[in-house]
């Protein structure tokens, strides 16, 4: 079995993001793995465990920074890692050099399983896994909460409002994982000196599309409370339609 896990970075909730003409400023943010994408790379894993001879392949599309993050993949258990580099803006951007990344490195077939996390923790749009699915023409189910094999099926289950959602799903399959479908486990020292060991193969691309969403800029919310102190309610009863007759 061939399964496929895309990464990407995303800025430490503990680092301090600052701004700097419309941008983040990145000399004081601390990039660190996805956390939705901990669990599908876990996944993966345990999914090549269950099975004899599988390999799990890491790809990112991010900066040569990124490496740290491809060997951190390769210690928690992927066999190989493809860091693609390529100036993206958008989620369909990212998509589109995922696809081509995918595509050219597996030449004969498409892998069985493609595992990405639900969303990114900084913007949080969830919309590249469903792209990256239609892309290599493949089925996608998205924020699975709980895997299992039986035969050639997938038997798949995701939370919904009120309830669980079961569904069966053949390989080859895009599936985007959400918080619960397992732990991710701890590297050890050994894993994270062997993982250092091993090649990075790199992936120049250049994407002609262009962007269907580009951010022009990014300013820091500005968060004023006000504090009034009335004597009844019937004061604050005044005070609240006054105010909403604003709006």
């Amino acid at each position: 079995m061939h399964i496929a896990v895309c990464l990407c970075q995303v800025p430490d909730t503990s680092s301090v993001i600052g701004f700097v003409d419309g941008t983040i400023d990145r000399l004081r943010v601390t990039e660190v793995m996805n956390p939705y994408d901990e669990y599908a790379l876990e996944e993966a894993v345990r999914c090549k465990e269950r099975h004899e001879g599988s390999q799990v392949t890491v790809f990112s599309v991010a900066p040569p920074s990124a490496k740290e993050l491809l060997r951190k993949a390769l210690a928690m258990g992927a066999d190989r890692a493809v860091l693609v580099e390529a100036e993206v803006w958008d989620p369909y951007q990212i998509a589109l050099a995922l696809s081509r990344a995918i595509s050219s490195f597996y030449v004969d077939a498409l892998p069985d399983l493609v595992f990405c996390g639900k969303q990114s923790t900084d913007f949080q749009n969830g919309q590249v896994p469903p792209m990256l699915a239609e892309l290599l023409g493949i089925a996608s189910v998205s924020a699975i909460t709980a895997l299992t094999f039986s035969g050639e099926c997938l038997k798949l289950e995701r939370e919904i409002e009120g309830g669980i959602e079961y569904l069966e799903v053949t390989c080859p399959a895009v599936l985007s994982t959400e918080k619960g479908l397992n732990v991710p486990r701890k590297t050890s020292v050994k894993a994270v000196m062997e993982a250092r060991k091993k090649p990075i193969d790199l992936l120049p691309l250049i994407i002609d599309e262009p962007p269907y969403v580009l951010m022009s800029g990014i300013k820091a919310a500005e968060r004023k409370k006000i504090c009034r102190f009335v004597q009844d309610e019937k004061e604050l009863i005044r005070i609240l339609g006054n105010e909403r007759a604003l709006f």
